[in-house]
């Protein structure tokens, strides 16, 4: 019996040089191309990382809205990640994907980075490790990963121009470490090439394709381009093995003609060819009779939502309570307020959006769990930035008679070319059936039916000139200018436009909405367009006022604040860590108002909160998911422990920030920091924290009693030490032990602390645990033109953050 990489060198060599470069691009924005005399189908990609969208973007084929990676981070729980990973594979296999674009394994390197929120931690080996379980979780399901983005991809300011500055040494360990660990731990059968460029060339022409990736990490996997980001030729003659997306793209053509002059050696392609072969094998898009065939994997049945909850749960991170939590099921009155606690924000914006099934805000979940007699809502500021869809249940489509709108799509000369009825009016098309490319506008219609007398700013958002009709008389008629080059950011955040409408209680509107179709360019045959309503211009002292009263006249308030879409999102980056809108001044009249406030923050990276003890809680929620109201309403009544340690430090203000550069200059940004990033950085500096790395409160009170294990390791060994750990409280919990090194006398530079192992453990009240927590000699070692151990002495701490103190142990490397 042949070996399976003797059965794929035996496939290559049958295929044709056009067939061969024909499966290194995209057959279009998602697929490869399939080649069925050879037993190949199209692999399937979809965007993750927190859900799979599959092929259409759209609420026709609903999605598992999971919470974002920074909320799954914050359980510090390997186990968790893996059943992460497996509801991904369920998903992906339930809408025909064969390769889920995640996990999102870079830095967080500074809070103002757009993708902070799809980023996991501040600290390499805690966002290296849930990427092994995320990636085991999701490949055991026989669904392949893609981890990204290789590399230094860490924010979003001229992300396809920009070129990151920044020395060997921090670049392997920290920029490189969770790749590392996802390729030589988890096995990731593939790897995404980010659009930057490092030290000079970009991702996709970078040697650090080759070396780590495919020498001292020994890769097999297939590397696939971020979309668009390979712009030439000379990227062929490297490891980047697949262009996205397809069918017109850089290589082509161009590269068979390369080949054919010896510009290319055709071995090279050969090694490319080989790889998504073995990609498509492993994912099950193709079968291999060979003695050591990759194994066809079934993905797991997952409850997703009530994963989806537990999740959210165990990632909310209490930083602050006075005794308020959790509340008695019995108070007879709350004031719920904020924004967000009624258009809850479940996820960041950009390609990792995806669109559920249904959504739990937390107003649904409070209304739930106590009755709406007992929940007096008020929104106190206005959040919301954009057009908001328009609610379901107020829309009829005028064909049907149900719920929803009719699209139709016509051609230049006027000739209906298709038509659909849709449920939502958050559109975008991307191929699929409609006929973008060939129709010259498309219409929307529906019967609107208005719930009270009130303004309504109807408007719609959206880079194609477009045109909103109420009633036969146009009220909008524009074509908006997306601000920046950023292409992708103008597709998935577009700008919005809107015209007020007076409308009363009861009355039906007919609403029509045409737009105008791209005959070409980049975004020819593809539209993101939503029309809706834009926020309501109500005096915000008004709305203050009112949250002032709701507040003094209940048990308890709760204030969920939060951002928007237009603060953290994929294609630019944030200018301000502050709450957008009035919050704050809207927590700071509630709290006058009742001291027993308790803040809810539903953001996906760090806000700067200048109340923060001035209330009686403060609870992190993060991007919960879907399920949010309910995993929330767990948590505030003590169902489930808000269980969550922080994966990135907290600052107090602004300025406080050790490492805040995100903006390129004269087309570069420079790591000046080194290898002291996040709670290092804060170490460093002496800077102050609102919240270290590691941190959070649960609901019962922990202490760290004893640190073992040897005396000494090889330089090339592991060691095994011993955390003891008793919860002092009056309830079970579960805690998060945290072992760091220090080595004041080193000869180089290194972080006053680092982490260097941790472990989850759940123990009942009162009682005692010793917790196993494994250290590598490797997380011992610092870079210098290889992996290098310091001999001499360490000394590790049990902790439970960062900062705090602990045990200590003396470890010796020999």
């Amino acid at each position: 019996m042949t070996t399976t990489s003797q059965v794929l060198d035996d496939l290559t060599a049958s295929l044709t040089l056009e067939e061969k470069v024909a499966l290194l691009t995209g057959r279009d924005f998602w697929n490869t191309v399939p080649i069925e005399r050879i037993g190949l189908r199209n692999l399937l990609m979809s965007d993750g990382p927190s859900g799979v969208r599959g092929e259409r973007w759209d609420e026709r084929e609903p999605s598992l809205n999971l919470p974002s990676s920074t909320a799954l981070a914050s359980t510090w729980s390997r186990s968790v990640a893996t059943r992460y990973g497996e509801a991904l594979a369920s998903e992906a296999r339930r809408k025909g994907v064969d390769v889920v674009l995640g996990p999102t394994i870079n830095l967080h390197r500074s809070p103002f980075g757009g993708r902070h929120f799809e980023c996991m931690s501040e600290d390499p080996l805690l966002s290296g490790e849930l990427a092994v379980g995320y990636i085991r979780g999701l490949q055991g399901g026989g669904v392949a990963c893609c981890a990204k983005h290789y590399v230094a991809n860490d924010f979003e300011t001229d992300r396809f121009t920009v070129d990151v500055v920044v020395d060997d040494r921090t670049l392997h360990e920290l920029y490189l470490k969770p790749f590392e660990l996802a390729v030589r731990e988890a096995d990731a059968w593939s790897v995404m090439s980010s659009y930057n460029s490092i030290n000079g060339d970009t991702a996709t022409e970078n040697d650090l394709l080759n070396d780590p990736l495919r020498t001292e990490w020994a890769f097999t996997g297939a590397v696939i381009s971020d979309w668009t980001a390979v712009r030439s030729l000379r990227s062929a003659a490297k490891e980047q093995d697949v262009v996205m997306p397809g069918p017109v793209r850089t290589w082509g053509d161009a590269l068979v003609a390369a080949v054919r002059s010896g510009e290319i050696d055709e071995a090279t392609i050969d090694r490319k060819v080989h790889r998504i072969l073995l990609l498509a094998a492993r994912a099950g898009a193709s079968r291999i009779d060979s003695e050591d065939a990759p194994e066809l994997r079934t993905a797991p049945t997952v409850d997703g939502p009530a994963l989806a909850r537990e999740i959210a749960a165990s990632g909310m991170v209490l930083v602050r309570n006075e005794a308020a939590l959790p509340l008695d099921r019995g108070v007879s009155s709350v004031a719920l307020i904020g924004n967000n606690a009624r258009v809850a924000r479940t996820q960041g914006g950009g390609s990792a959006t995806v669109f559920p099934e249904h959504v739990i805000s937390p107003l649904d979940g409070l209304v739930e769990a106590l009755g709406a007699d007992r929940v007096r809502f008020a929104m106190g500021a206005v959040v919301q930035v954009g057009i908001e869809e328009l609610a379901l249940g107020a829309m009829t489509n005028p064909v049907t008679g149900e719920p929803g709108h009719r699209a139709t799509f016509i051609a230049a000369d006027g000739t209906v070319l298709f038509e659909e009825d849709r449920r939502s009016t958050a559109l975008v098309y991307f191929g699929g059936d409609a006929p973008v490319r060939q129709s010259a506008k498309v219409v929307f219609h529906t019967k609107y039916r208005c719930d009270a007398d009130a303004t309504l700013n109807l408007g719609f958002a959206g880079i194609n000139r477009a045109a909103i009709s109420v009633d036969g008389r146009v009220i909008l008629d524009e074509q908006l200018v997306p601000v920046g080059a950023d292409l992708g950011a103008a597709f998935l955040s577009p700008p919005a436009a809107s015209a007020p409408v007076e409308v009363h209680a009861g009355q039906v509107l007919d609403v029509q909405v045409t737009v105008s179709l791209h005959a070409a360019g980049p975004l020819a045959g593809a539209l993101a367009f939503n029309f809706g309503l834009e926020a309501p211009t109500t005096d915000p002292d008004e709305l203050i006022r009112e949250a002032v009263e709701a507040a003094a006249a209940s048990d308890v308030a709760i204030v969920v604040v939060g951002t928007n879409s237009k603060v953290e999102s994929e294609g630019w980056d944030r200018s301000s860590l502050a709450l957008p809108g009035r919050q704050d001044d809207l927590v700071a009249a509630v709290v006058a108002a009742n001291p027993n406030t308790i803040v809810v923050v539903n953001s996906g990276s760090p806000v700067v909160m200048p109340w923060r003890d001035d209330v009686a809680a403060v609870l992190l929620a993060w991007f919960p998911g879907q399920e949010f109201g309910h995993a929330l309403t767990d948590v505030l009544f003590g169902d489930a422990e808000p269980g969550g340690r922080l994966p990135t430090t907290w600052p107090v203000s602004e300025a406080d920030l050790p490492v805040s550069d995100v903006t390129p200059v004269e087309g570069r940004v420079v790591y000046t920091e080194g290898i002291h990033i996040g709670y290092r950085a804060w170490l460093k500096s002496g800077g102050q924290f609102a919240y270290p790395f590691g941190f959070g409160l649960g609901y019962t009170t922990w202490s760290i009693d004893d640190l073992t294990g040897p005396s000494s390791i090889a330089p090339d060994d592991d060691a095994t030490v011993e955390v003891t750990v008793t919860n002092t409280g009056a309830r079970r919990g579960r805690h998060v032990v945290q072992v760091y090194a220090e080595r004041p006398t080193s000869s180089i530079d290194r972080p006053i602390r680092w982490l260097v192992g941790f472990a989850d453990v759940t123990v009942e009240a009162g009682a005692t645990a010793a917790v196993p927590v494994t250290v590598r000699a490797t997380e011992l070692a610092h870079w210098d033109g290889g992996w290098k151990v310091e001999p001499g002495e360490f000394t590790l701490v049990a902790t439970s953050d960062a900062m705090a103190g602990g045990p200590r142990h003396r470890l010796t490397i020999t």
